[in-house]
């Protein structure tokens, strides 16, 4: 075949086909299942950022400011780890009004009271119970004080809080308190024994309930229906009330934990009951306090809380919005050195977001577990501040450290997947149903070359979807980021 007569020109034309074609085809666009999603009618934004070149990978609606529920919670982590060291210790103390006389009378008050440790527990109340026994206590005329200094009444401030202060099916709604053990819950021990007799309820660790238990729950053989249900309920004259019923298996224990109404008083009603089991009488009935320990008490009992960095590990693998809340509010109280309330302490992480990603206005922030719906973070937002931790060495062990890697989530929705998805992501999780239904992820990817990138994402209902299922939201955003990182 004879050649063309001029070359050059030919490479010329065929150069200005290709580059007219390129042109002609449409941009590969960013996140393409999630903007599929959004073409239904939801609401997305979300964002990846390259952390070794500090470059943009994707970007949908980055600056959209999106409700985020429980995903504000690795903001209030970055926050308590500017504000804490990462093994910062909150103690709890009790102290004695009056000196414990020879015989083991104390003629006076115990005051518990703590530095913000929302990781007390049963655990922690018998030892305290032990400690005080050890000094020679064993009559105590006058009461058991559970002191709220600084921060006093709280309210209800969300409505599923609000909701609980009357009845609770469930624990992760237990009304926020200065002070509380497990959480704010009641927590409870169910045993099926005996086929055809009632299980056992106590309370964890082999104390007694302090409240009333009405109904039964019926023992059954052991590849019976498990059908039973328990709900606490507030009465008026009697306070907290345990209703149960329905029928549990034989060899299935279970352990639950309900909201209590009044985290401080069910406090103080639970080490009482503990200081009764290990021989010391409280004539006195709890009582709530706003005060702190009167001058010229005795600290006879101290028990450490965890360390920051494992209560931020509770909270982001179990989304425990009572520690998200509980460290709100000493977050608050650090930076602004006085307490306030839930909504008053939230302005701290509020600003905190604006000086690791700064905006025109400061994100709207009102709670620090993600249970207020008015709560709204952009994905920019939420990988810049991912990216500040980072670039972080002190912080960013411990914030990595308690997320979750899907392989070993504790929910099912994140264990599947490919394995890029399984094993080289590690993020947190939110959701909600009300007003409009929240799916958000937010968290660091591991590049194939042992690099880094943050990322986030958050699917809100819209006016034409506003419940748009788990399920959906989730198949997106996991084919978005595995597209992502079999490209990285």
């Amino acid at each position: 075949m004879p050649l063309p007569q001029n070359p050059s020109k030919t490479a010329t034309r065929l150069l200005s086909v290709v580059l007219l074609l390129s042109l002609a085809l449409p941009a590969k666009a960013d996140f393409p299942a999630l903007g599929a999603l959004e073409s239904s009618g939801a609401r997305v934004t979300a964002a990846v950022i390259d952390l070794d070149t500090g470059k943009p990978l994707e970007r949908r609606n980055a600056d959209l400011r999106l409700s985020p529920a429980s995903v504000t919670k690795l903001v209030t982590a970055a926050a308590a780890l500017e504000t804490w060291p990462a093994d910062k210790v909150f103690l709890t103390r009790v102290s004695a009004t009056a000196p414990v006389s020879a015989g083991g009378l104390l003629d006076g008050d115990l005051v518990i009271h703590t530095e913000g440790d929302s990781t007390l527990d049963h655990s922690a109340l018998w030892s305290l119970a032990a400690q005080i026994r050890a000094v020679g206590v064993r009559r105590v005329t006058g009461e058991i004080k559970v002191s709220t200094a600084p921060f006093g009444p709280l309210g209800c401030e969300t409505k599923d809080r609000c909701d609980a202060l009357e009845k609770s099916s469930t624990a992760y709604n237990a009304p926020l308190a200065a002070i509380g053990s497990d959480y704010g819950n009641w927590c409870i021990d169910i045993k099926p024994v005996s086929v055809g007799t009632p299980a056992t309820i106590t309370g964890c660790g082999g104390m007694a309930l302090p409240i009333p238990v009405e109904g039964t729950i019926n023992t059954v053989a052991s590849k019976g229906r498990n059908t039973f249900w328990a709900d606490r309920f507030t009465v008026a004259a009697q306070g907290d009330v345990l209703r149960v019923g329905g029928d549990l298996p034989q060899g299935a224990p279970q352990n639950l934990y309900r909201a209590m109404s009044n985290p401080p008083l069910g406090l103080g009603m639970l080490l009482r009951e503990t200081l009764k089991v290990v021989g010391i009488e409280v004539v006195g009935s709890p009582r709530v306090i706003a005060t702190p320990a009167p001058g010229g008490s005795i600290e006879i009992a101290r028990v450490d809380g965890l360390l920051l960095k494992e209560q931020l590990g509770r909270m982001l693998r179990f989304s425990n919005n009572y520690i998200a809340d509980s460290l709100t509010l000493n977050i608050g109280a650090v930076a602004t050195n006085k307490a306030g309330t839930l909504a008053d302490s939230a302005r701290s992480l509020s600003n905190y977001m604006q000086r690791v990603a700064p905006q025109v206005l400061p994100a709207p922030l009102f709670s620090g577990s993600g249970l207020t719906p008015e709560n709204r973070l952009s994905a920019a937002e939420l990988t810049a501040m991912l990216g500040s931790v980072y670039r972080d060495p002190v912080r960013f062990p411990a914030l990595y450290g308690g997320m979750v890697v899907p392989r070993q989530a504790p929910f099912a929705f994140l264990r599947q997947g490919s394995k890029d998805w399984m094993e080289r992501v590690a993020l947190k999780t939110g959701t909600m149903n009300d007003p409009v239904s929240v799916c958000g992820v937010a968290g660091y990817l591991r590049k194939k070359d042992g690099g880094w990138m943050s990322f986030a994402i958050l699917v809100n209902g819209g006016t034409g979807y506003k419940h748009v299922p788990l399920y959906k939201s989730m198949e997106a955003i996991r084919k978005d980021i595995e597209s992502i990182l079999q490209r990285n």
